[in-house]
């Protein structure tokens, strides 16, 4: 939206700098994208006169001139026809920037003989396209800025432009209007009145209009009338000023004034040449192969769903967007109908995409302008072509209703404070919606037909807000409780997972984080794939399923590391895995990955590839971040993803805690990765919560009397597991036995035997142990060892 600061001061009365109107639109949400100052491009030309002028001695055109300036006489060469002896001119000095040639000038020699600055036309400081010669000034004193000249006597060509940028909620701010209305609000002038304007019919208009049925809630209200006996041509100098410096090209004064209607006060507008139009108006839906030549001379395929404006002849423009060229007003125009319509803003911006057309009123309608000035838009238009054209007004025809867009909310003017933070007095809430259009009725806030963006109480505390400035929020600390400790936030799940989550780092794994959808295959690796999984609307063929673990994400990352030469990784992910479709059926779950070597490769042989012991000391760690139990067990009952005999799981009985081991050569084939690759997955949520809820940590108890340890080697079967006597023998006296480890294994004995030798330690809690307590636990470890392996202690 652009505008200039003259034409903004039309609508509101203020003493403010362009400085200050620039910062408070910018503050009022309406951003100021750039300034033009012709003002500030000019600051460095003064006056001067020339008291002589002769011909060059070298060239026809030029001439050698004695000019009067501020710094004494100087001598300037120039080729403008009309420099001669005793006009009043613009002098640019050496040094000065000239920003129609994009020149900075310095003292130079034309043909031999030397000019010490030049005499500017308008073109040369951008003030017109005029440079036929330099400027003639009828008055001014040597030495006098040429600003302060303009300023006095042609302010119109300083006048600054201002652009600024309009969010889609803010239809209103496409008017200058609007825009003044909120600088009003904010404090940096007054509103003008809005001018009114009442033009009584003088005969029946002959063209009517009609709303097809079909198109009714796209085209809901038209309005238009015939003016005659118009005359057509340039409009007044100070309108073609005003288009011109927001950039458009003056056409004809019919066509200039509903643009200007559309700038300053949002209102578009369409005149036809009434000559052209057959019978009257229909407004209906676009028919199948129907075309229209509009008026930037493109012919374009009507779409059904566009509504358009028709005759006997077919259609004469598109509803909202552009009109057509054959009935489109030119000089020639002597009666001209003008439209005033409102048109809904889906249906309109859904036809300008599908045509691709881009016009002021197009942008206009579909953010949707004020429905309840269609008509008092047209008197005004009607006025104004009568003023600058002449002729005379029919009767208003319609058609359709104007949609009604009355509604209120309640003002609580507490909200403010609690949804800004703002602290600001009901009074001035009431003042500040007030100026912006609102009527207050006791609490009841009636919303202005011109701001279709305000849908509930919460959008007049943003009005509120917006106009009191949100520079002036300040920050405050939380407040605390008054005493005791605040209880926690977070829940004992979510400490969990931060918890894991640290350790991983800790341990040296970097975080990935992956989509929750997989491709089917990479789900069937996995025990997933299934149709309760599967995603009904994937966006890509690689996002089908669910995941139903972390893992395939993890390789995936792999896979696409190690084709880029980087082979050693620790990855980890924390995240939900899916059993199911339903809800409850997901599950907080933190995976880690290692391949490659555990550590780089240096002169003392630390370098060597990862294994399942790698993994099972990592997934211990998160478990005892967790605080999981440190007595789980360790059983073999693993999923198809693992490797059946370097995997297992870390359980306290059917509860499986934690897995880890070796992925399967088979899924680290399907998922392109290169071994030796092991990782680890705890289930968090399967971790028992201590049953006691305490935000501390249990005290630590340390035993004052001195532990004791005794050896044991037993002779059993080459299957039974190590882990299955070392539960057995853990579970022989769970109050003195502190722990059970392995250290020496044996194989190779006859009938198909091993012998494995493990160290039980005792700790004490209250006495020290006696020979016959220490021989007693030993018999028991015995016992228990025999029953669950079936071996015998050895000799």
């Amino acid at each position: 939206m652009k505008f200039t600061l003259s034409w903004l001061r039309e609508h509101l009365e203020t003493n403010a700098s362009l400085g200050e109107i620039t910062e408070a639109l910018t503050d009022l949400g309406l951003e100021v994208e750039e300034v033009t100052d012709p003002a500030a491009r000019l600051g460095s030309f003064t006056l001067a006169k020339v008291v002589h002028a002769e011909q060059h001695p070298d060239a026809d055109r030029l001439r050698v001139c004695r000019v009067a300036t501020d710094e004494g006489e100087k001598q300037i060469v120039c080729g403008a026809p009309n420099a001669r002896e005793g006009i009043t001119v613009v002098l640019a000095k050496p040094g000065d920037y000239v920003p129609g040639i994009d020149v900075t000038l310095s003292v130079g020699k034309i043909r031999g003989v030397e000019s010490h600055g030049m005499m500017a036309s308008e073109r040369e400081l951008e003030l017109s396209e005029e440079h036929d010669g330099i400027i003639e000034l009828p008055s001014g004193e040597v030495g006098q800025k040429f600003i302060d000249w303009l300023a006095e006597n042609a302010p119109e060509k300083i006048d600054p432009m201002i652009y600024i940028k309009i969010t889609p909620n803010r239809p209103d701010a496409l008017g200058v209007r609007g825009i003044a209305r909120d600088l009003a609000a904010r404090g940096l002038g007054t509103l003008k009145p809005l001018r009114e304007a009442s033009v009584k019919g003088q005969f029946p208009c002959p063209v009517q209009v009609t709303i097809a049925a079909e198109v009714a809630d796209k085209a809901p209200f038209f309005s238009g009338r015939l003016l005659r006996g118009v005359r057509n041509g340039p409009s007044p100098a100070w309108l073609q000023k005003r288009l011109t410096a927001i950039g458009l090209r003056p056409i004809n004064a019919l066509v200039d004034i509903t643009n200007f209607f559309t700038y300053d006060l949002n209102r578009p507008l369409h005149v036809f040449d009434a000559a052209r139009i057959k019978g009257d108006l229909t407004l209906r839906a676009a028919r199948p192969q129907e075309q229209l030549l509009a008026l930037d001379d493109k012919t374009y395929d009507l779409p059904a769903h566009a509504v358009v404006i028709c005759d006997e002849n077919g259609p004469e423009s598109i509803a909202g967007i552009m009109g057509g060229a054959a009935s489109g007003a030119d000089d020639d125009t002597t009666d001209v109908f003008v439209e005033s319509a409102y048109f809904d803003p889906i249906a309109t911006a859904a036809a300008g995409r599908t045509l691709k057309i881009n016009s002021d009123a197009r942008y206009r309608f579909e953010r949707g302008i004020d429905p309840a000035f269609t008509l008092q838009g047209l008197e005004l238009a009607t006025q104004m072509i009568m003023d600058l054209c002449g002729g005379e007004a029919s009767e208003i025809v319609t058609a359709g209703a104007v949609p009604d867009t009355s509604r209120a909310y309640r003002l609580d003017p507490a909200r403010t404070s609690s949804l800004v933070g703002l602290d600001i007095p009901e009074a001035t809430q009431r003042a500040s919606l007030e100026a912006l259009g609102f009527r207050l009725e006791g609490d009841m806030a009636h919303v202005p037909s011109w701001r279709p963006d305000v849908l509930g109480e919460a959008d007049l505390v943003e009005e509120i807000a917006r106009i009191a400035s949100l520079t002036k929020l300040e920050g405050k600390p939380l407040p605390r409780p008054q005493a005791g400790v605040p209880r926690p936030i977070l829940t004992p799940l979510q400490m969990r997972e931060r918890a894991a989550r640290r350790q991983a780092a800790a341990l040296g794994y970097n975080e990935c984080v992956t989509y929750s959808f997989i491709d089917e295959a990479a789900a069937r690796l996995f025990g997933g794939g299934g149709d309760a999984l599967r995603v009904e609307n994937p966006i890509s063929s690689e996002m089908t399923h669910l995941r139903p673990d972390l893992l395939p994400g993890l390789l995936s990352a792999a896979a696409r590391n190690q084709a880029r030469g980087h082979a050693d990784l620790s990855l980890f992910e924390i995240g939900p895995v899916f059993s199911g479709g339903e809800p409850g059926e997901q599950a907080l779950q933190i995976s880690g990955l290692l391949v490659g070597a555990r550590a780089a490769r240096d002169p003392f042989g630390s370098h060597r590839k990862v294994d399942l012991y790698d993994a099972k000391a990592d997934a211990e760690a998160v478990l005892n971040a967790i605080g999981a139990p440190a007595r789980a067990q360790i059983n073999r009952k693993l999923d198809g993803w693992w490797h059946p005999g370097r995997a297992g799981n870390i359980a306290l009985g059917p509860n499986v805690l934690a897995s880890f081991g070796e992925v399967h050569p088979r899924v680290l084939q399907a998922m392109d990765v290169k071994g030796p690759a092991v990782a680890f997955t705890v289930r968090i949520a399967n971790v028992p919560f201590p049953k006691a809820k305490s935000p501390s940590r249990p005290a630590l108890e340390i035993s004052e009397l001195q532990a004791v340890e005794r050896d044991f080697a037993f002779v059993v079967d080459a299957r039974v597991e190590a882990m299955t006597l070392v539960n057995a023998a853990q579970g022989a006296d769970k109050v003195l036995i502190q722990s059970v480890s392995v250290f020496d294994q044996f194989t190779g004995l006859e009938d198909g035997r091993k012998s494995i030798a493990i160290t039980v330690r005792l700790q004490p809690r209250d006495k020290t142990l006696t020979d016959a307590e220490i021989e007693a636990v030993g018999r028991k470890i015995i016992d228990k060892v025999q029953k669950a392996t079936g071996g015998t202690l050895r000799g």
